[in-house]
């Protein structure tokens, strides 16, 4: 463990505030992609945890609005080139690449996201949230945030995904590279992810392969009640490599008739 990691577990209130700082910065992030797996740093979240708890409600004003919270906005975005449309908000502690758009949407702190990526109107990015770059998060979307448990991994959304309208991707699932969700797909830690593209289908939890196409889906479950229909996520394909990376995010969906 660092020293900074070991002062923050200690709760040294400066060691928190640097933690947050560098978050900002993105000097530091609370998950990383190792050996091939998504890993949480535990002490970073314990950070955030304890910079709500040392910092003071306050008064803040922009134009007409005001604000009352312990975390204030993020500062500097025309330097950090990025492009943030009213009534769009990122907190403070969150950071943003170069070249990422955020529409009237909401970037919490924690979180991560990487350039080229779009935001969209009302698509909220949770506490710790990991979106790749060139990512599209439509209209809507909601991206979970993670917490506590301190070593709980956040939600991931790799590079060059596309995520549709009205989507939710909570409890730390990882959407690979070049995935594409179609509009209304939720996925939990438990919900069935199911390729029906082959004569047998091939369970995933918790997990969208790369390149996916996926769908809403229902199974059905005989309850003492009587048999309901319980949501699951269906992968009916994966993109095709001879469809320009601009254009394919819709372009995917429209091959499969399924709604962006």
């Amino acid at each position: 463990m660092s020293d900074l990691a070991a002062r923050v577990e200690a709760g040294d209130p400066e060691a928190i505030r640097e933690t947050v700082a560098r978050l900002d910065r993105g000097e530091l992030r609370v998950a990383e992609k190792i050996d091939g797996e998504w890993v949480a740093h535990a002490w970073v979240k314990a950070a955030i945890l304890g910079f709500f708890r040392i910092s003071a409600m306050e008064v803040s004003e922009v134009g007409p609005f005001e604000f009352h919270d312990k975390i204030p906005l993020k500062r500097g975005l025309a330097a950090a080139g990025v492009r943030v449309v009213p009534p769009g908000v990122v907190r403070y502690g969150a950071f943003v690449e170069r070249g990422a758009i955020v529409m009237p949407g909401y970037v919490n702190i924690g979180a991560w996201v990487g350039r080229g990526t779009r935001v969209d109107t009302w698509a909220t990015v949770g506490s710790c949230a990991q979106i790749g770059r060139n990512v599209h998060l439509s209209g809507g979307v909601g991206i979970g945030g993670v917490l506590e448990p301190a070593g709980a991994r956040p939600v991931v959304i790799e590079d060059g995904a596309f995520i549709g309208s009205r989507c939710i991707v909570v409890e730390g699932v990882v959407v690979e590279e070049e995935a594409v969700l179609g509009a209304n797909v939720v996925l939990t830690s438990s919900t069935p992810i199911l390729d029906v593209t082959g004569p047998h289908e091939v369970r995933h939890v918790g997990r969208v392969p790369a390149r996916s196409v996926v769908i809403p889906g229902v199974r059905n479950r005989t309850f003492p009640a009587g048999e309901y229909g319980l949501p699951c996520a269906l992968i009916i394909g994966t993109r095709q490599a001879s469809t320009d990376k601009k254009t394919s995010l819709n372009q995917a969906l429209r091959d499969f008739a399924v709604s962006v």
